[in-house]
């Protein structure tokens, strides 16, 4: 599974924005893209759901029980 942090680098990437165009966009603050970029660990989750939502994603708690039971089958 890709890291948050590449997840979104190679996504705004993509899209030819630089941190601060792709900020301004997803209506957060700069500071906000680089600390999800740079992996930090300290991250609002709304604020992560603000920018994965450019993307049409959303980071929610999985059951990764459930994950297991589904890959074995």
């Amino acid at each position: 599974m890709k890291k948050l942090a590449e997840f979104v680098k190679q996504r705004r990437k993509e899209v030819n924005l630089t941190q601060e165009e792709f900020a301004d966009r997803a209506g957060v603050a700069l500071t906000v893209v680089r600390k999800i970029e740079q992996g930090k660990s300290n991250l609002n989750l709304d604020k992560v759901n603000q920018v994965l939502a450019m993307f049409g994603h959303e980071l929610a708690p999985v059951n990764t029980k459930e994950l297991e039971k589904t890959s074995d089958e």
